[in-house]
């Protein structure tokens, strides 16, 4: 599916949401308190996340936003204990039931890939889950994150000066995507990406 198309975003991070709540289905009571790449998150804690990502309205952010006094990660965490039910199954199930919403913060389009992929590999990694992302999707996320500061969860400042090359990703003519200019930083665009948002991943999956 191309991204480009209008509303194609949602219909990919509907995909996404529909194939991570298939992934959780079965897990086991303890695996929900496994850490997450998120630091400081656990499985449930960013599944409690994702649903108050889904939730999220434009004028509901910046009064959010307000009041947690501009604090992004103070928003986030009283995001997470709203959402957070006692049982992590409770938790999935209200994930379920808004996994089809089209609402969010004011924002580009990009970031909806960004918080579908990048949590789902928060929760997957830890798990050992394997899910094959689409592309196009993990690219244009990628694009979005390099140019985004750190401070507003990207990776602008890793990638300054420096040519990030996707190794599962070819051009036209068959050579592996590249972007930027300077010292090569190389590995899977979904790598990449994870890297980019500031995840702490395997060391040799990024050279």
């Amino acid at each position: 599916m191309p991204v480009s198309r209008p509303g194609a975003h949602w219909r990919i991070v509907h995909a996404e949401r529909a194939a991570l709540i298939a992934d959780l289905r079965n897990l086991d009571d303890a695996d929900w308190g496994t850490p997450s790449l998120c630091t400081g998150w656990t499985v449930h804690d960013v599944l409690a996340h994702l649903v108050n990502d889904a939730t999220t309205t434009r004028l509901g952010f910046v009064a959010q936003l307000t009041a947690a006094r501009f604090d992004f990660d103070a928003l986030n965490q009283r995001g997470v204990e709203a959402e957070r039910r006692a049982h992590p199954l409770d938790t999935l199930a209200r994930f379920g039931e808004v996994a089809d919403r089209t609402s969010s913060a004011p924002t580009p389009a990009a970031t909806r890939y960004v918080e579908a992929i990048v949590h789902g590999e928060d929760i997957r990694r830890p798990l050992g889950i394997a899910h094959d992302y689409l592309q196009d999707a993990v690219l244009a996320a990628i694009a979005h994150q390099r140019k985004t500061p750190v401070s507003m969860g990207g990776g602008r400042e890793l990638a300054a000066g420096r040519r990030l090359v996707a190794t599962d990703a070819v051009t036209a003519n068959g050579k592996p995507l590249a972007l930027g200019e300077g010292p090569s930083v190389r590995g899977t665009a979904i790598d990449l990406l994870l890297w980019l948002s500031g995840r702490d991943i395997e060391p040799e999956a990024i050279s």
